[in-house]
């Protein structure tokens, strides 16, 4: 189990093409979006693998089988470009001299956030209603938690195999929310452990400053389809 813990948020899985649809409550909007297959991690980027690409442990709570938190947007698309360097792979981002936000290489083969469809699309799993299973059972929060993070993988995959997609942390993503409105606001998805019932939806869209942190609010890995390298432990 330690094994699998450490290596689980470097695993990547192959996410198949498809449609989600995507709906913004506060505006009373709707849309569909169209997606290739993608790869995304099997978990949310842990502790341990966070100190082992920077060498630094910014969480609130210490656990190196936790995933990492209270990392902002830049934060997280900075460790992207880190991790791909030292996989050999091309940097996705181009970070703006301001550190108020970054470009994204679309034809990068590095590492990189998830569009808040394919957040949506993986985290769905072919599910169509609000969780893909028992909130008790896929998820920490706030009534089973502890009122900390837990350890990745600890609670049940959903049926692509994916871990900690509702609770545990917040998942950075890699839009702007608004950005007529909004500026340079970027989209968290998923719930974390400090949350109710109804604060763990796969629908649920929050937003915030890149360089906001807190300390329920992580990341996970994404990569393009067909990318090499995105398997197995550092290093191998």
């Amino acid at each position: 189990m330690d094994e699998f813990q450490e290596t689980l948020s470097l695993r990547m899985l192959t996410i198949p093409a498809g449609i989600v649809a995507l709906r913004d409550d506060r505006i009373q909007r709707r849309w569909d979006v169209a997606l290739e297959s993608y790869r995304i991690g099997a978990a949310p980027v842990t502790q341990a693998l966070y100190a082992e690409v920077t060498g630094s442990w910014p969480s609130s709570h210490v656990d190196a089988r936790c995933p990492v938190e209270s990392v902002s947007w830049l934060d997280a698309v900075a460790f992207c470009n880190q991790l791909s360097g030292k996989r050999g792979l091309t940097a996705a981002y181009v970070i703006h001299d301001d550190a108020q936000g970054a470009d994204l290489l679309a034809d990068a083969d590095g590492y990189r956030l998830p569009t808040e469809a394919e957040w949506e699309h993986a985290c769905r799993a072919g599910t169509r209603g609000p969780r893909y299973g028992d909130l008790g059972d896929i998820a920490w929060f706030a009534d089973n938690s502890g009122e900390r993070p837990q350890p990745v993988g600890g609670k049940q995959s959903n049926a692509w195999g994916l871990y900690d997609m509702l609770g545990n942390v917040w998942e950075w993503c890699s839009d702007q929310y608004d950005p007529q409105v909004y500026g340079a606001y970027r989209i968290f998805r998923g719930g974390g452990w400090a949350d109710g019932e109804r604060g763990c939806l796969a629908t649920n869209r929050r937003r915030s400053h890149p360089t906001f942190r807190i300390d329920d609010l992580g990341f996970r890995l994404c990569a393009n389809a067909g990318v090499s390298g995105t398997d197995g432990r550092m290093g191998s």
